[in-house]
């Protein structure tokens, strides 16, 4: 069984470091993929993982769109090498619309699978993929004007990739929320939001009707006290394993439902605590588009 793993841009080590801590062998790398035989893993540093891919023999441009053809509909092409004719094949293949989606929208259905040229008539393809955008990348119409920070983009990506997310009717925890990026995005799906942080949020989020500023320490917010939450939020500045213990807590509570955190990594990544961020019951942990030195984890359902 052949899985590849696309490293996120920039995180070729990271990704590298965690494949082998799970045992995982490189037989091959291309570019920013790294092709194994070895038992499949979930892989956070992978922006995008290809499961069972295939080593397609081809003999030409038209064969090559021809086999991929034969075994789905919609491609995404990773071209570190070939480029011209990668292109060519590219034509061949059905569209896939990309186009950048739009305030609340979430991924597509359709299953989206990855393909390269390993050599001029050799493709490596895999139908099934990690991620339901191309090689991983998600685009989005950007607001410019309404949000205090761009931040707001790595929960809209979280929300679109898992094609769930807040609505009326439901509550919000954002905890180091100013200046308010990730509230005032919550805040529009028309769920009430609880926004925490020693800081103030920006006037025109702390303004909206259905979000409440509490000024405090994440970190001494006692979870008896706040009651239920159905989506426990944040992009704290804190050290891995003081947020990982934060997260616990919470969860121990049995207060929350669901659950997304930024695990942001201050010098050289912490490969055992991202494990065990991991190993929470029910959490993913991956790597966005729009996150930087950092993962994001998400629990869903879990009280």
């Amino acid at each position: 069984m052949t899985t590849a793993y696309l490293a996120a841009e920039g995180f070729e080590a990271d990704l590298d470091a965690e494949l082998a801590r799970a045992g995982v062998a490189v037989g091959q790398r291309h570019g920013r993929l790294r092709i194994s035989e070895s038992r499949p893993v979930h892989a956070a540093w992978a922006a995008n993982t290809w499961w069972d891919a295939e080593r397609i023999a081809v003999s030409s441009i038209g064969d090559a769109a021809r086999q991929l053809r034969l075994r789905q509909r919609n491609w995404a092409a990773y071209a570190p090498e070939h480029r011209g004719r990668a292109r060519l094949i590219d034509e061949r293949l059905p569209h896939v619309s990309a186009r950048p989606l739009e305030l609340g929208e979430v991924a597509p259905e359709a299953p989206l699978g990855s393909w390269t040229l390993l050599e001029r008539d050799l493709v490596l393809a895999a139908a099934s993929c990690s991620s339901p955008f191309p090689n991983g990348v998600a685009r989005f119409v950007e607001d410019r004007e309404g949000p205090p920070s761009r931040a707001y983009l790595k929960l809209w990506e979280a929300f679109a990739r898992l094609r769930r997310q807040p609505g009326p009717g439901q509550r919000c925890l954002d905890l180091g929320a100013a200046p308010g990026g990730w509230t005032w995005l919550l805040a529009g799906t028309g769920a009430e939001v609880l926004a925490v942080d020693r800081a103030p949020l920006a006037a025109e989020v702390d303004r909206l009707a259905n979000v409440t500023w509490q000024r405090g320490s994440a970190f001494a917010l006692d979870p008896a006290e706040v009651g239920g939450v159905d989506w426990w939020c944040s992009d704290l500045i804190a050290y891995p394993q003081r947020l990982l213990e934060l997260v616990t807590r919470w969860l121990d509570a049995g207060v929350v439902r669901n659950l997304v955190c930024t695990v942001k990594f201050q010098g050289a990544t912490d490969h055992d605590v991202a494990a065990r961020f991991a190993a929470l019951p029910g959490a993913q942990l991956f790597h966005l588009s729009r996150n930087k030195h950092e993962l994001t984890c998400v629990v869903l359902d879990a009280g």
